[in-house]
């Protein structure tokens, strides 16, 4: 079973930054970050591979949020910068059961291991 633990939500006003982190069991499968704001669908923001390459940033955050891992550390970063109201959601991260990240997109239905979610407040 794997277990993940996110933390580092809070709240921040428009314009800076946060960074999450998640904290796995394992250090050997695709992982990605999510976000779900309230009355919308669980939206995906990145994912990356086993050795460290990110694939699939969504429009809304690409050029803002950096995905990272440090396998030696058995942990997942989501830095976020530029944040903006519309960024307010909890924040989940997740895991496949493979090491490799196939596909361009991040689907919630790929990813089978999911944190119990950090919650980011943007105010402006």
């Amino acid at each position: 079973q794997v277990q993940l633990v996110e933390s580092g939500g809070g709240s921040v006003q428009a314009g800076g930054s946060l960074r999450l982190s998640c904290v796995a069991s394992m250090n050997d499968r695709c992982m990605a970050w999510f976000r779900q704001a309230p009355g919308k669908e669980r939206e995906g923001l990145a994912k990356i591979n086993t050795g460290g390459d990110a694939v699939g940033y969504a429009d809304s955050v690409k050029g803002r949020f950096t995905i990272s891992r440090d396998n030696g550390k058995n942990t997942l970063y989501l830095q976020m910068n530029s944040l903006k109201s519309e960024d307010t959601a909890m924040y989940y991260c997740a895991a496949q059961m493979v090491s490799y990240c196939s596909g361009s997109g991040v689907r919630r239905t790929a990813f089978v291991y999911w944190g119990q979610g950090t919650q980011v407040t943007v105010s402006s």
